[in-house]
């Protein structure tokens, strides 16, 4: 019996069996006995690849988020066991980890000040406020999971776990959105409306911020170390920075020493043979054709006029504001506007390139539509001025916009 339960293969297919029993009501109980023979040397991979493979084999992905925390449960003393990995201060998930023990910390003064509020101490609301706004931080480390890490994963194939943790992220963000906006007239809450909503939805979401914390450390960081290389996990280090921090700044020294002999990697494959007009950009590759009907689609027109005063380029949408036509493009934008204005063109033209300013905007009534004209100094990362984009944009429609309209606004 042991060559069948040392093999990878039949452990994946137990493992899928008992959470299938569990889906169908099979209580908890009744399956560990099945479960320890099966918890040595299990990993965070294995418990991966089995969510992948339910979710292949047409379990929705919404019912796996309903098993999470039973999953957790069953797995729990196989993964309390494993072997921590050696973390190296600056590395992407040492800095989640410190994160992770900064929000448990930040959970406890939580609680302990909810225990002062449910005993009427209404100094305790005022500290409750500060707390929640610390808390509401936790917002960048759940985006640089979904918009960074996520990504990297599901490059892998992993996409099951990232969507599971997406949607019980999303439900976190749900409840301290609920709590936020009750703090705002907390000050005039009864004793007893306060207990509520401290029994719900306050508790549950501590709790599942604290669930979520177990799931990360135990399953996504030992999974994310088994499964992505050093290369993947300096492009994460690198833009890690735009989204920020939750409760705990890096000092990424060690691990950028220690990086510095990874290569610079492409964070998509190389453009191909046949894909001979491919452009690398900052942040993909385009093809001519793309970026053209890109630009048709954007909803304003935009003209680029370059460093020597000559119209390159301008959009062509199916809505134009203003007059364009091919024979602009090489002439001298001095010579695209009527003489008694083309001074003051110019003078913008003049204040952008010598950086005496970066922007600059004006709004008319013109043809019953009310226009949004700017003007943008376009630069180098070395700041050498390359030009000037004039961008205009109907927003008749936009300025009478009211209250909010979500996505799934669009279903009903």
């Amino acid at each position: 019996m042991s060559e069948f339960i040392n093999s990878k293969e039949y452990r994946q297919q137990e493992l899928k069996k008992i959470i299938k029993d569990l889906h169908a009501g099979v209580p908890l109980e009744e399956v560990k006995e099945r479960f320890t023979l099966l918890i040595k040397d299990i990993g965070p991979g294995e418990i991966a690849a089995m969510e992948q493979a339910l979710v292949k084999e047409g379990l929705p992905e919404s019912e796996i988020q309903k098993l999470c925390d039973v999953h957790v449960q069953v797995f729990k003393e196989a993964l309390d066991v494993q072997e921590k990995p050696d973390q190296i201060p600056g590395h992407p998930v040492h800095t989640f980890i410190k994160e992770n023990d900064a929000i448990v910390e930040l959970i406890g003064r939580y609680r302990a000040n909810l225990r002062k509020a449910d005993d009427g101490d209404r100094e305790a609301l005022g500290v409750w406020k500060e707390l929640h706004k610390e808390l509401m931080e936790i917002e960048k480390h759940y985006s640089r999971k979904e918009n960074i890490l996520f990504p990297y994963l599901e490059k892998y194939g992993i996409t099951a776990p990232p969507s599971v943790m997406w949607a019980i992220h999303d439900d976190i963000r749900a409840q301290w959105k609920q709590v936020a906006r009750f703090l705002e007239q907390v000050d005039n809450a009864t004793l007893g409306g306060l207990r509520q909503v401290i029994k719900d939805p306050v508790e549950p979401m501590l709790t599942a911020i604290g669930e979520m914390v177990y799931k990360e450390n135990n399953i996504m960081w030992p999974m994310c170390l088994d499964t992505l290389n050093d290369t993947d996990w300096e492009q994460i280090n690198r833009q890690s920075d735009e989204i920020g921090y939750t409760l705990f700044s890096p000092d990424k020294r060690e691990w950028v020493a220690r990086a510095l002999h990874v290569p610079e990697a492409k964070a998509q494959a190389e453009p191909t043979a046949q894909d001979a007009d491919t452009m690398k950009l900052d942040a993909g590759y385009l093809s001519v054709a793309q970026v053209n009907a890109m630009l048709k689609h954007i909803p304003m027109d935009m003209t680029f006029v370059d460093h020597e005063g000559k119209v390159r380029y301008f959009s062509q949408g199916k809505e134009r504001i203003f007059t364009r036509t091919e024979a602009i493009i090489g002439r001298a934008v001095a010579n695209c506007h009527p003489p008694d204005s083309v001074h003051v063109v110019m003078q913008i033209v003049e204040e952008l390139k010598s950086g005496k300013r970066d922007v600059a905007e004006f709004w008319i009534n013109f043809k019953g539509k009310f226009v949004h004209i700017r003007y943008f100094a376009v630069r180098d990362e070395q700041g050498k001025y390359l030009g000037v984009l004039e961008a205009t944009q109907d927003v008749t429609d936009i300025r009478g916009l009211k209250g909010e309209k979500r996505l799934l606004d669009e279903e009903n």
